[in-house]
Formats: C-alpha cells, structure tokens, sequence
C-alpha cells in the first residue's frame, strides 16, 4: 500500500526538528524526547488534533526511552509517524518502536562515525596537504559532512514513512549494507595520501625546510600507525582522524 500524503509543510518541520534531535538527550530517555519533539507537526493531525486524547497519548508514547545513532533516527520518526497516523495499535506501535533502537544505532554508528566521519576529516587533511589554507580545510570538513548528515536525515525520514513497518527494507539494500566498508576503505587509502602531505607541508613549509623536520614527522607518522595497530580496536578511527586534523590545522595557524 502506497504512503499516504503528508503536507510538505509537516516534512518540512519534522526534519528541521530532526536537526535538534539531541537537544533534549538525557540519561533516562536518551533521544526519547527529540523523537517526540521531531514527530510532533505529524501528530497534529491525528483525530482531535493537539487538544484530542489521541495526540496526548501518542506524544506521551513516543516520548519514552529511545537510543539509536541520532542521524538514522530519521527513520523511525517517519516511520513511526506512518504508524501513528495510520491508527495502528499503541501496543504494536511500541513493539516497533523498540526494535528498531538496536538496528538504527549499529548501523548509524558504522556509517557516520566509522565511514564518514574520518572519510571527511581525511578529505580535509588532503586538502590541507595540497595547499589549501587551515580555515579552507575546515570549512571543507564541515560543508562535507554535513552534506552527508543532512542527505541522511532527508533519506531516512522520507523512506521511514513510505516504508512504515516495513522500513527494515530501506537498510536491507546492497548499497547501503557495503556503504560502512567502502566509506571506511576510501577513508584509509585518502588518509594515506592525506598525512604524508600534510606531514610535508608542515615540516618543509611552515616550521622550515630543515631536513630534520621531516625525518620528525616522518617518525612520528610511523609512531602513530604502530599505535593504532597495536591499540587492536581500542582507538577509534574517527577520533585519530580528527586528531591528525586538529593538530595539523593548529600548527598552520600557529
């Protein structure tokens, strides 16, 4: 059965709500209140509309405990506002509702901060090695992740409420099973390219070109890599990904 019609203006304002979906995080309901926040222009029109029972009783609902990576939650937001909206059982809504923490956090957790993340941040260290300036590398990072944060949001509200209860298709594709591993992959091969440069830009270019420099970094980066190897999972990718960034823009600066 095919979606029914939801006004733009109601998309429209879920998905900016979505943008603050962790706003309201807290210990006891994690994103259980940014969910609720996000659903609420959909909840509006339920029988009653804001003063009506249903509506108070959907709100108080959705509100509860909630945990899944924050951008893919975009899914359960549509996918539960299809639900609400088509008068399912609260019951059956409840049950949904819980399965679908486990899967959205794995998943988003894999493909945002495992793939996308350190893509980005060696995106910009490339950047930074080829020449661009400290603030160029920064604002590269920023305009291209959020690009890949704010496509998610879209996406995912968008087939969470086509999909209804059966948005587990949407994470089912072949593209986006594999898109952790290959974001992952390109991240390693750009990262390195990306250090080597940058580690050559900074010794030979804004320290001074002493040799000894470069056999600095050049240890250094090696240093780095035995680390994270011998760290078997324990350092996040992401993190020694910004780092590298950080660090390299704040010698530029400096």
């Amino acid at each position: 059965m095919s979606a029914p019609e939801l006004p733009r203006r109601v998309r429209a304002a879920m998905f900016l709500r979505l943008l603050a979906v962790q706003g309201s995080w807290n210990y006891e309901t994690m994103l259980g209140n940014g969910i609720a926040f996000a659903l609420e222009p959909a909840l509006r029109r339920l029988p009653g509309g804001p003063r009506g029972e249903a509506y108070r009783a959907a709100m108080a609902r959705e509100a509860r405990y909630f945990n899944s990576h924050p951008y893919t939650a975009a899914l359960a937001v549509g996918a539960l506002a299809r639900l609400e909206l088509d008068g399912e059982a609260p019951e059956r809504i409840e049950r949904f509702r819980a399965a679908l923490c486990g899967p959205l956090g794995s998943i988003g957790d894999q493909l945002v901060w495992a793939g996308w993340l350190p893509f980005c941040a060696m995106l910009a260290l490339f950047a930074f090695g080829l020449g661009a300036t400290p603030l160029a590398a920064v604002l590269l990072f920023l305009v291209a992740y959020n690009v890949g944060h704010i496509w998610l949001c879209a996406w995912g509200l968008e087939a969470g409420w086509s999909g209804g209860l059966r948005v587990a298709a949407a994470l089912g594709t072949p593209a986006f099973r594999s898109a952790p591993q290959r974001l992952a992959a390109l991240a390693l091969v750009l990262g390195g390219a990306a250090i080597p440069l940058a580690a050559k830009r900074l010794a030979t270019v804004v320290f001074c070109p002493s040799a000894w420099w470069v056999v600095g970094f050049a240890v250094g980066a090696a240093a780095l890599a035995a680390l994270l190897v011998r760290s078997r999972g324990r350092v996040q990718g992401w993190l020694a990904a910004l780092a590298v960034l950080t660090l390299a823009t704040m010698a530029a600066a400096w």
